[in-house]
């Protein structure tokens, strides 16, 4: 049974936070990306917090900004070093009453998310175990892709619009129109694997109404975007090698149909992350936790149980 509590974090903000399980037992970590919220991973909680596979305390939170969570109006409130701290903090007070305080489990995390979790385990490696990441580029590659491959310049060129102040007004309108082609370009409504019932998509609704300001400055904070003439973005980010490397053991899962994040980014992806598991999965594409619960289950399990 999902339970959803707002937890009350010591430097201010509130995160909204949808749990599982039983406090006091370890802890998984569920972080979700954009334009999402926690409810994506509630299948996963349910799962993991039964007795049969690993009782664990599993915890998802919507991120600043998203769903009920707190939103800063200020973009700079959505720098890397500022939801570094909301998870780092979250997880000391989750972790409290576990067998390991102050340490989860692990941390899974998808899209934006795991552009969080990277940076977490880069800079506070002792709080988790292990690490799970569903495409979610890690910086090094990203950097790189976005200064240098025309490809992957084309693929992010979405990333300047949610930076600009008026795309959270342009988003909400006719009914989200300029929201559900990210689902829909990648068969979410049709094929095979389609998930977007009308069911999941009031579930967005409701997640959407409450805002879109705090989730658009995710990108307006990030220098990480396709350089355009008159902004370098990334291609005048130089990442420090001691913020950007990841010593914790880390599986990658990554659906091989991502349109927005191709494989290339997992190139040469140990040299920043040397304790290192790439599992590419064809067929999915970059909603894989809605397209393949069962399998992406099935490889969090796996990792788990190793």
């Amino acid at each position: 049974m999902i339970q959803i509590q707002p937890i009350d974090l010591p430097h201010g903000i509130s995160l909204n936070c949808r749990t599982a399980g039983m406090p006091g037992r370890p802890v998984l970590m569920f972080l979700h990306g954009f334009p999402e919220a926690a409810f994506v991973w509630d299948e996963l909680l349910i799962h993991f917090s039964r007795p049969e596979h690993g009782g664990w305390y599993c915890v998802a939170p919507n991120l600043r900004g998203f769903e009920r969570s707190s939103a800063p109006d200020d973009v700079n409130a959505y720098k890397a070093r500022h939801l570094v701290q909301d998870i780092v903090a979250l997880t000391t007070l989750v972790t409290a009453g576990s067998p390991t305080p102050g340490r989860l489990g692990a941390l899974i995390a998808h899209d934006w998310g795991g552009a969080v979790a990277w940076t977490v385990a880069a800079l506070h490696p002792g709080i988790m175990a292990q690490l799970v990441i569903l495409n979610a580029p890690h910086p090094g590659p990203f950097q790189r892709e976005l200064a240098h491959n025309p490809a992957q310049q084309a693929a992010s060129a979405y990333m300047n619009f949610l930076a600009r102040p008026d795309a959270p007004r342009l988003l909400a309108e006719n009914d989200f129109a300029r929201l559900w082609p990210f689902f829909t370009n990648m068969a979410a409504d049709s094929g095979p694997q389609a998930w977007l019932t009308d069911a999941v998509r009031e579930q967005y609704r409701e997640v959407w109404r409450q805002g879109l300001h705090g989730a658009c400055h995710y990108y307006g904070a990030s220098p990480l975007r396709p350089p355009t003439p008159h902004d370098p973005a990334a291609a005048a980010v130089q990442l420090p090698p001691d913020k950007v490397m990841v010593t914790v053991p880390t599986r990658v899962i990554w659906g091989l149909g991502d349109t927005a994040l191709p494989p290339a980014l997992l190139d040469g992806l140990d040299t920043w992350v040397p304790d290192l598991d790439v599992v590419q999965v064809p067929g999915a594409t970059h909603w894989i936790v809605h397209e393949q619960p069962t399998e992406v289950i099935r490889l969090i399990g796996e990792r788990l149980k190793a």
